[in-house]
Order: C-alpha cells, then structure tokens, then sequence
C-alpha cells in the first residue's frame, strides 16, 4: 500500500465522515491520520463538529414568527397568477406546435445558419484585429462609405423626381394640346352647320 500523504487525506476526508469510503482506503486513512499528528487532530475536530451537529435540536420556530411572516408575505405575486392561470398560454401556443410549423421554424433556422454559414462566413476574431487604430480606420471607412451611398442616393432621387416633373409636364400639354384641337374642332363643326 501507497503511505497517504496529507494533501489526499484532506480530499478524501468528507467520505471518510459520510463513510463512503472502500475498507481498503479506510484503512489507509486512518493510518495516516494515526500516524501524522496534524492529519489526526483535523479528523478528531472535524469529527468532534460532525458529532456536534448531530447532537444538536432541532429547532422549531415560534408559530408567531411563522405568523408574522405568511401575513407580511403578499398573497401571489400578479406574475404569478398570470403564470398560474395558463389557459391563455396553452391557448397562444397551440398553433405554435403543431407539426407543420415547428418544422417550417426548424427550417427557417436551418437555412438561416447555412446562409450565415457559407454566405457570409464569420471570420475568427484575432488580437490584431482589436488593434485601435484598425478599429478606427475601419469605423471611419464605413461611416464615409455610408455617406456616400446616402448622397448617391440623395441624388438619385432627385434625378427620379425632376424625371418624374418632366413626364408629368410633358403629358399634360399633351392633355392641353388634345383639348385645345378638341375645341377648335368641335368650333369648326359648330361653324360649319
């Protein structure tokens, strides 16, 4: 048999006091701590406590703290009694769980994370990537490719709306050209009877 040393004795001293222990390590136990005078001592203390606490009553607590405190507790909490009425939930999350759509979510999300997957892969985060002034310059990169893609399009906008005016200005003196020959002929139809 392996000499137990002091530092084995301490980890295995809550199952020598459970008395879990095998016989064999049992044995061992007790003949380190016959042996080792601060090993012994432990095991008597930590025994004398165990046997303490056996010995100890136990204690009832007077009915009036017990009184006390149920009339200082509330009554239920509202979400509690929310959560205790959950007709309302089973109701809400009925169609939520029949098949056809647990396995439409299923797919949903299976596709979401094969998207994210092979579309835009996510690249492993590096220290040098934390470097302030990459994470400055890619900041202010991306705040300036924004600007411009507000501006391009600010500006595309405006060419769809002065397009838009033009088409508009041109159908209407189109309408106005139909109603003056519209006029003008029905004057000549007038004229000539």
């Amino acid at each position: 048999m392996d000499p137990m040393r002091c530092q084995e004795m301490e980890e295995l001293l809550c199952d020598y006091v459970d008395g879990t222990l095998s016989a064999e390590g049992k044995a061992v136990f007790e003949e380190h701590a016959a042996s080792c005078a601060s090993c012994g001592e432990l095991v008597a203390e930590v025994m004398g406590a165990v046997q303490f606490m056996e010995r100890a009553a136990v204690v009832e607590p007077p009915q009036e703290l017990l009184t006390r405190i149920l009339y200082h507790t509330p009554k239920a909490a509202p979400l509690v009694e929310v959560l205790a009425n959950r007709e309302w939930l089973k109701s809400w999350l009925r169609p939520l769980l029949q098949p056809r759509f647990a396995m439409g979510m299923a797919m949903t999300i299976l596709s979401f994370s094969m998207l994210g997957k092979f579309v835009a892969p996510v690249n492993q985060l590096k220290p040098s990537d934390l470097d302030p002034v990459k994470v400055w310059h890619n900041i202010d990169n991306s705040a300036h490719r924004t600007w411009d893609r507000f501006l391009k399009y600010y500006d595309n906008l405006r060419l769809v709306y002065e397009v838009q005016a033009a088409i508009e200005e041109m159908r209407r003196d189109d309408r106005e050209e139909a109603a003056s020959a519209a006029k003008a002929e029905s004057k000549q139809d007038g004229e000539s009877k």
